[in-house]
C-alpha cells in the first residue's frame, strides 16, 4: 500500500520551460532600454540555449550573455538579481497539478517534494505556485547539503515522513537523477515523460499528465 508520494519540482510540478520563456521576454522589456541593440527573439533564444534546462547557474548564463551580446550598459549581477526576484512571478504549473496534490491528500497519502536548486529561490518558487501548504516535507538540495541522484536526499526524505521505500512513490522528469536513484533506494518509480529526453529511456510507469497518476497509485 502506498503511504507516501514525493515529487521533484522543476519539470514536473512547475513547467519550467513556459515558466523560462515567459520570465526572459518580461526581463527584456523591463531592461529593453540598455538591451535595445539586441532583438527580443535573439535575447530570449540565446538565453534559453545557454540556461540548458536549468543544469547552468544563472551567473555563468548572465556573464556568456552579455560577452556574446555585448551587453555593456548592465552586469550579470544585476540581471541575476532581477532573476532571483521575478522568475517566481512567471512560474506556471503543469495541467492537473493542484487537483492531483488535492486528491492525494484527500486519500491520506502524505507528500513531499525533493528538489536540487538554491534554498530561497526554489521555496520563492514552489511557494508562487502554492505547493507548499500541501507538502509534509521539501528538502531542498542546497539546505540539505546532498542532491539527486545521491541515494542520501531520499532516504532523508523517507525516514522524515516515516515510511518505508516500498509503501511509497517518487515523480520526477530526469532519468537519472530522478527515476533510476528513486529505484535504486527501493522505491516506486513514476517517470513524467519529457520529450528532451527521447525514447531510449524506458520505465515501467511512465505518465504524460499528472492526472495519469491517480489511478496507478491505486495498482502500485
Amino acid at each position: 500500500m502506498i503511504k507516501a508520494v514525493i515529487f521533484d519540482f522543476d519539470g514536473t510540478l512547475l513547467d519550467r520551460d513556459s515558466s523560462l520563456k515567459v520570465f526572459i521576454r518580461n526581463q527584456y522589456k523591463r531592461y529593453v532600454n540598455e538591451l535595445k541593440h539586441v532583438s527580443e527573439e535573439q535575447y530570449v533564444n540565446r538565453f534559453i540555449e545557454l540556461d540548458n534546462r536549468g543544469y547552468v547557474w544563472k551567473d555563468k548564463v548572465y556573464q556568456q550573455l552579455l560577452q556574446e551580446q555585448s551587453i555593456s550598459s548592465l552586469t550579470w549581477e544585476q540581471l541575476l538579481e532581477d532573476y532571483i526576484k521575478h522568475f517566481q512571478h512567471s512560474c506556471m504549473p503543469f495541467p492537473n497539478m493542484e487537483h492531483v496534490l488535492k486528491e492525494l491528500r484527500n486519500r491520506g497519502i502524505l507528500l513531499g517534494m525533493i528538489t536540487n536548486g538554491f534554498t530561497e529561490f526554489q521555496l520563492l518558487n514552489i511557494r508562487a505556485l502554492g505547493i507548499d501548504k500541501y507538502m509534509d516535507i521539501i528538502l531542498v538540495s542546497e539546505q540539505e547539503g546532498i542532491k539527486k541522484p545521491q541515494a542520501e536526499i531520499f532516504l532523508r526524505a523517507l525516514e522524515r515522513l516515516g515510511v518505508d521505500p516500498k509503501e511509497s512513490v517518487y515523480v520526477g522528469d530526469h532519468p537519472e537523477n530522478d527515476v533510476i536513484a528513486a529505484r535504486n533506494v527501493g522505491m516506486n518509480a513514476v517517470w513524467k515523460k519529457d520529450i528532451f529526453w527521447g525514447n531510449s529511456f524506458t520505465n515501467e510507469h511512465v505518465i504524460d499528465d499528472l492526472k495519469e497518476l491517480l489511478p496507478l497509485i491505486n495498482i502500485l
